[in-house]
């Protein structure tokens, strides 16, 4: 939450239940919550208008300090808890929310009602494409900022991760990078809550879909999604998340169904002679989704100022051994990269 929300759901000890009251009431929907602090603002307990009640039905008074009401039986995510895990379990127990402590003292208040989950990661989104099957929209304006049911592809993607409780995003630009850019500088100057810290990453020349993420710099986690920005899904990320770790994968492709049905018999052959016949057969694949869950330490096997496209650079992983895992992509996949599905998108959305 920006402080000012957090301010909203603050209330000491010492304040009178009547108060409390009142401050609830100025609170709305299912976060109709306040958070009691002591004369050194830490965190002592929670309250809510069924505390009141039943402090009420007890037979305190509305001038009985809020203390007396308050529930001290509070969960919080602390110094040394695992916020993702907190989350979880903020979420299995119906909390709307959850705040955030730092000895005792709230630093932040995670709202469980507008956040799916708190993953620890770093995202890369790759938007420094030129869009060239889309021309002529893309003479003018960069793919990513191309308007889907009226809302920017890229911020589409930056909001469903914000809703993953993703908080540092980096985008890579090559291509008309000042107006991507110029679009993030107005984004960055609004504060709200949940709001991610977006930086964008400028490539000096082209650099493929995983050169540039030798030039990103502050990230803050073990793991990384590096995305491309231009999709349109509703994939699961804290499932590929969970996926990716539990498995102890180097990396981790997010995998898209394909089917191919052939409208032909095809022959089985040995030489020129045909040993059967299979009527119109239907094979089935995965095919690359363009996301990506990969461990931070990889990023010491790309060159600065290499190009380095994902295919090459996966399999060179699996040529050295190491662990590469495919997370099947269920739901909603669209890679807007022609005229028809940039058309698909927007009807979808429609």
């Amino acid at each position: 939450m920006t402080q000012e929300s957090i301010k909203r759901h603050i209330i000491r000890t010492v304040d009178s239940v009547k108060y409390a009251l009142d401050r609830l009431d100025t609170l709305s929907g299912k976060t109709m919550v306040m958070f009691a602090t002591d004369a050194e603002d830490r965190l002592q307990g929670t309250v809510t208008g069924g505390d009141i009640r039943r402090a009420l039905l007890r037979g305190i008074s509305l001038e009985t300090p809020v203390a007396e009401a308050m529930n001290r039986s509070f969960t919080a995510i602390e110094k040394d808890d695992d916020p993702a895990e907190k989350v979880a379990e903020g979420k299995r127990r119906h909390l709307c929310l959850l705040p955030v402590t730092d000895d005792g003292h709230i630093s932040d208040i995670i709202d469980l009602t507008r956040l799916k989950a708190l993953l620890p990661i770093d995202v890369v989104l790759m938007a420094g494409g030129r869009g060239e099957r889309l021309r002529p929209l893309t003479l003018s304006i960069p793919k990513p900022l191309l308007a889907v049911g009226g809302k920017p592809i890229i911020d589409r993607n930056i909001e469903m991760l914000e809703e993953y409780g993703v908080r540092n995003i980096f985008v890579t630009v090559n291509y008309l990078h000042n107006k991507i850019e110029e679009h993030f500088r107005i984004r960055n100057a609004k504060e709200t809550d949940n709001h991610a810290d977006v930086t964008c990453v400028l490539e000096p020349k082209r650099l493929g879909t995983l050169g540039s993420l030798a030039l990103v710099e502050g990230l803050r986690h073990d793991n990384i999604l590096v995305m491309n920005s231009d999709l349109l899904t509703n994939l699961d990320f804290e499932k590929m998340w969970r996926t990716h770790t539990e498995s102890g994968a180097h990396l981790t492709m997010g995998a898209v169904p394909y089917t191919v049905s052939v409208p032909f018999a095809i022959m089985r052959t040995k030489g020129s002679e045909v040993t059967g016949l299979e009527e119109k057969p239907t094979y089935n694949y995965f095919i690359n989704g363009g996301v990506y869950m990969m461990r931070r330490e990889l990023l010491e096997r790309i060159t600065k100022g290499e190009y380095l496209d994902a295919p090459n650079f996966i399999e060179s992983l699996i040529a050295d051994g190491l662990k590469v895992e495919c997370f099947p992509i269920e739901g909603r996949w669209i890679d807007i990269g022609s005229p028809d599905d940039y058309r698909a998108a927007n009807e979808l959305l429609s």
